[in-house]
């Protein structure tokens, strides 16, 4: 089915809850400044795993914000998910599902890659602690991959198109691409993004069986991608929910068009096979720019996917050398996810709320703890790096071999 091409996507409103902040506003800051909240894992039950640094929301009570009939049904991945929703549905002015408005106008899409590990852990530590009848209902539901979409749309009584990405670290970025081609196909709005709570004990053992995580126990020295130090990267949760309409439907209703969602390609290279993820991260490159009529030197800033693994550093270097050409050298790039942590789906998700924040503050925020690049990449470190930027491209892959690339334009775009 063919898209119209007169109904441009528009990003015009933004939740996070993140480990460096609980608001769009504080995690902004903490951004530009550049500021690194990695620390030991404090999580009861973690103490004792090789895992000894990661990203945590530290600063949120979901009962703040979420109705206790709610929050027994659900994880902590959904938690931050229903607040990050409240967030950007109230900074688009975009209300509850009413009579003056179909409630099949309003979709959901969101991404996850861990589900809910915690709720599951707890009961089944009930079931064989104590039996059987000792575990909830919710049980069957509160794990799952689609409970954040659904308690987001039930909550708020949204009926439009509603679905899931269950994926890598790049499904992030394909939920948003998503809810693009939804809004470009007639639906009114759509809330879209990702949250992650990947620290659950049940949920880090799972994860000690990738080669790239990070077991360095220094904060400062456990995720630095682009470096001859580079170990792996650290993980973290949270994440950003994001309100995509149409750019015509948000200028009816007095909203500002924050960014257009103007292009999204995507590859598969198979899973930790980062030489080859050099020509699959390049071609979604390459379908982006061709998706959004851009030119490869208009690109005013890259949002890195930066693992912190030398050979898929190296490759990502690569790949934007060979789709963006000589004006790779000379676009600022930056991977502000090395302060907070890498949310597997969420982590791109950030990054692209970060990418419309610094387009619109023209400032280009840093990457903290990297310092030493050893790639031919005008990496942005210490400070932030005032710049107009009007064009940012966000990348992301995947531990399982998917690579994604979204181009985003600041305001109306073209």
């Amino acid at each position: 089915m063919s898209e119209p091409q007169d109904r441009p996507a528009a990003i015009t409103g933004i939740g996070v809850v993140a480990p460096n902040g609980t608001s769009t506003d504080t995690f902004w800051k903490a951004t530009q400044e550049g500021v690194s909240v990695l620390d030991r894992v404090t999580r009861e039950g973690c103490e004792n795993l090789p895992l000894k640094v990661a990203g945590e929301v530290r600063a949120f009570d979901p009962a703040d914000t979420i109705e206790e009939r709610f929050l027994v049904q659900t994880d902590r991945f959904t938690h931050y998910a229903m607040a990050a929703a409240d967030f950007a549905l109230a900074d688009a002015r975009l209300g509850q599902a009413d009579t003056s408005a179909s409630p099949y106008s309003i979709g959901v899409v969101t991404a996850a890659g861990s589900g809910g590990g915690e709720f599951g852990q707890r009961e089944l530590q009930r079931l064989w602690g104590k039996g059987s009848r000792f575990v909830g209902p919710y049980q069957s539901i509160a794990w799952f991959y689609a409970a954040s979409t659904g308690q987001v749309s039930i909550r708020r009584g949204f009926k439009g198109p509603c679905s899931v990405v269950a994926s890598d670290e790049a499904g992030g970025l394909d939920a948003l691409a998503h809810a693009a081609r939804a809004v470009r196909r007639g639906t009114d709005a759509i809330v879209a993004g990702s949250t992650e709570a990947p620290l659950a004990p049940y949920s880090m053992v799972c994860q000690l069986g990738y080669d790239e995580l990070s077991r360095e126990t220094d904060p400062t020295r456990a995720y630095r991608p682009f470096t001859d130090a580079a170990c792996g990267f650290v993980p973290a949760e949270g994440g950003a929910m994001l309100v995509v309409e149409s750019a015509a439907a948000a200028r009816e209703r007095g909203v500002e068009v924050r960014a257009v969602i103007a292009g999204h390609g995507a590859t598969f290279t198979g899973a930790s096979r980062w030489d080859r993820s050099r020509e699959g991260l390049a071609e979604a490159i390459r379908k982006a720019l061709a998706d959004a009529d851009c030119a490869p030197e208009e690109v005013d800033v890259v949002f890195a996917d930066a693992l912190g693994v030398p050979a898929a550093d190296r490759a990502e270097a690569l790949a934007l050398a060979d789709a963006l050409g000589a004006h790779a050298a000379r676009v600022p790039v930056t991977a502000p996810k090395t302060g907070i942590g890498r949310g597997y789906c969420a982590a791109p998700v950030l990054d692209t709320a970060a990418a419309v924040l610094a387009m619109e503050h023209g400032l280009i925020p840093p990457t903290p703890n990297v310092f030493d690049v050893c790639h031919d990449l005008d990496l942005v470190t210490g400070r932030a790096r005032p710049a107009e930027a009007r064009t940012a491209l966000v990348l992301s892959r995947g531990l399982m071999g998917s690579n994604s690339a979204l181009l985003l334009r600041h305001g109306a775009g073209k």
